[in-house]
């Protein structure tokens, strides 16, 4: 099956809660597998990047402007989840279990700028 960015960030947004519910590994996912890409389960947020990678997905370069369909795996930080976050972006704004500001999720992150990385599929 090939990857359907509009199906995924479709899912991501009619399924995203106006706050989180603490499964933004689990919404993303999901969202990745409708549009048909199925990654398997980590249990942690932090820990989905080398699923993305094997699944055809690359790191972009920190210099490049996100794009639909992008993946981005933000690292545990002080104030944050200890799972780390992980989000979809649909050209606009970025989604996990709830529809996020922006792609740090909330202040904890906001604050603290962990170490990010955001991945496409090529």
């Amino acid at each position: 099956m090939t990857w359907d960015i509009r199906t995924a960030t479709s899912y991501a947004k009619n399924h995203a809660h106006a706050h989180s519910v603490h499964r933004c590994a689990e919404y993303t996912r999901k969202a990745i597998g409708a549009g048909g890409i199925i990654l398997g389960n980590t249990g942690h947020a932090k820990d989905y990047g080398p699923l993305l990678i094997n699944a055809g997905f690359r790191a972009i370069s920190p210099q490049e402007s996100p794009k639909a369909g992008d993946v981005i795996i933000l690292q545990p930080c002080e104030g944050g989840n200890p799972s780390g976050h992980m989000a979809i972006f649909d050209g606009q704004e970025w989604y996990s279990d709830f529809r996020q500001r922006d792609m740090w999720a909330g202040p904890g992150y906001r604050a603290a700028k962990p170490d990010y990385t955001i991945y496409r599929k090529n």
